[in-house]
């Protein structure tokens, strides 16, 4: 699948929209569930490997040249994904959705710094002020939500170390998938996160099967929903819009969550929540436009 902004067949805002509603809904899965996060993360990557390894075409992947850098990207990328959800599913079972998703939206900052010293890619002004209002609205929700226990603290660090992990797996993404078809670079990618997370449920001797059915559905839906629907189409993306620009769209994540939140989980919804999700779905919306000119 090809996509590029001119004559894309499915126009890539959309398909960004789509993944980014994904991802939300699995901050609410996850928040409701009692597995092991690691656990969690290793079979929901596992399942989406299987489910998509009948899609991959290997003798592609035979006829791509990479070389020793974009093979040690590639690894780079499957590790960094899966210590995101090792520290950001991690940092549910400590603070509460809003806070994680509030302090994830950092990444296009991360992405966009790191954009520059990596790809030299320039961004306009108007672009990085778009981006501060929607960052500043994320911030604003977040003063709704701050905490100063102990728990809190170690989710919100948690959350921020996924956040950088999210950030580094983009960039190393972006660097490569214009060498590798993206379902190729997907399936092995899922493949080492899972393993990075199967080591650690080893070593804190986590049970690896011995759940009930109702589990396994569960496992099955993250498999589908966030990870084929959420972080296949950012792989997807990262060719034609690019890191930073999918990096932006994940900012309007916590105000779907939060919506989501509301409706599924009956967490309330505070007044520095609507203000601060009017402030980021404003700036993104400048975001986008601006680059679309």
């Amino acid at each position: 699948m090809k996509l590029n902004k001119s004559n894309a067949a499915v126009n890539p805002y959309f398909l960004l929209f789509i993944s980014i509603l994904a991802i939300a809904i699995s901050s609410i899965m996850i928040k409701s569930s009692n597995t092991p996060p690691s656990v969690a993360g290793m079979h929901r990557l596992y399942i989406t490997v299987l489910i998509m390894l009948p899609f991959v075409s290997w003798k592609k992947l035979r006829l791509t040249r990479l070389t020793k850098y974009d093979w040690l990207l590639v690894l780079s990328a499957g590790f960094f994904l899966g210590l995101h959800f090792l520290f950001w599913m991690e940092s549910l079972s400590y603070t509460s959705v809003a806070s994680s998703m509030v302090i994830l939206t950092l990444q296009p900052l991360f992405v966009m710094i790191g954009s520059y010293i990596i790809f030299k890619e320039r961004v306009n002004k108007l672009m990085v002020l778009c981006m501060i209002i929607a960052v500043f609205g994320s911030i604003i929700i977040a003063c709704g939500d701050i905490g100063v226990s102990r728990e809190a603290l170690i989710g919100d660090a948690l959350s921020l170390l996924g956040t950088v992990s999210i950030s580094a797996y983009m960039l190393a993404g972006q660097k490569v998938t214009h060498k590798i078809p993206a379902n190729v670079y997907s399936v092995i990618v899922f493949f080492i996160g899972g393993s990075v997370m199967l080591i650690y449920s080893l070593m804190n001797h986590f049970s690896l099967i011995d759940y009930s059915s109702s589990d396994w559905m569960y496992f099955l839906l993250l498999a589908l929903i966030p990870t084929i629907f959420g972080h296949f189409i950012f792989n997807l993306l990262l060719k034609s819009i690019g890191a930073t620009t999918v990096s932006v769209g994940v900012i309007g994540e916590p105000v779907l969550a939060i919506i989501l939140a509301y409706f599924i989980l009956g967490e309330a919804v505070s007044s520095f929540q609507i203000l601060g999700g009017l402030f980021t779905v404003v700036g993104m919306g400048f975001y986008f436009l601006a680059m679309s000119k």
